[in-house]
C-alpha cells in the first residue's frame, strides 16, 4: 500500500483518527492517501488549508479539469482516478470523461477549457518553459491575472500532493476498480490500482 509504515487504521488514536474519521465521512472508507498522512497530520491540516484556499475562487467544473489534465501530465494514476470520478459524478457522463482525458481539444469543451487544460498540463511537465505568449493566450480567452494565478496555484497544489504519494508509493484505492473498464484504464497513467481492499475505522 505505501513504501513507509502507516499507521493502521484500527491502531489510530488522538489526531490521526481524527484525520481518518473526516476522510472516512467523505469517503466512506479510510482512502490510502489519508494512511500516509498519519506520520505527519500536521502536514496534512496544512494542505487541506492550502487546498480550501485554492478551490475557494475556482469554478469547480474548471478546477477539477485543470487538476486531471495536470495529474495525467504528472502520470499521477491516484490523482487522475479521483477527479477523473468527481467529473463523472459531478459534471459529465462516462464517454465525456473519456474523451476529456485522451483528447480535450475534440471533447466538446468550451475553447477556454481547452486552453486551460493545456496550460495546466504545460504547468506540471515543465513550469520553466512556460512563457509570457502561454499567459497571454489564456488573457486572449478572456481570463484576468488573478484566475490565472489561481489556475497555476492548482496545479502547483497538484504536483505536491501528486509526487508526495507517487513516491512514498501509495496507489489508488480499490474503490476505483469499479469503474467502467474503459475509462478506469484512461485514467490509470502510472500506479496501477490497488488489489488490498479499503478500510474502515471500527
Amino acid at each position: 500500500m505505501a513504501y513507509v509504515r502507516t499507521v493502521p487504521v484500527d491502531d489510530a488514536v488522538g489526531d490521526v483518527r481524527e484525520q481518518y474519521a473526516r476522510a472516512q465521512a467523505t469517503m466512506g472508507y479510510v482512502p490510502n492517501y489519508t494512511q500516509l498522512f498519519s506520520l505527519r497530520p500536521d502536514v496534512n491540516a496544512a494542505w487541506g488549508t492550502l487546498l480550501g484556499a485554492i478551490r475557494s475562487t475556482l469554478d469547480p467544473r474548471r478546477y477539477e479539469l485543470v487538476t486531471l489534465a495536470a495529474a495525467r501530465a504528472l502520470r499521477s494514476s491516484y490523482c487522475s482516478l479521483a477527479h477523473g470520478k468527481v467529473l463523472l459524478d459531478a459534471h459529465y457522463a462516462h464517454g465525456e470523461v473519456h474523451a476529456i482525458a485522451t483528447a480535450p481539444e475534440t471533447a466538446g469543451l468550451d475553447t477556454v477549457d481547452v486552453a486551460l487544460m493545456a496550460f495546466a498540463a504545460k504547468v506540471a511537465r515543465d513550469a520553466p518553459g512556460v512563457t509570457a505568449a502561454d499567459i497571454q493566450t489564456l488573457r486572449d480567452h478572456g481570463l484576468g491575472d488573478p484566475e490565472i494565478f489561481d489556475v497555476v496555484a492548482a496545479v502547483s497544489a497538484r504536483c505536491f500532493f501528486s509526487t508526495l504519494l507517487d513516491a512514498l508509493g501509495a496507489e489508488p484505492d480499490a474503490t476505483y476498480g469499479e469503474l467502467e473498464p474503459g475509462l478506469r484504464d484512461v485514467l490509470t497513467v502510472g500506479r496501477e490500482i490497488s488489489t488490498q481492499p479499503t478500510r474502515t475505522l471500527p
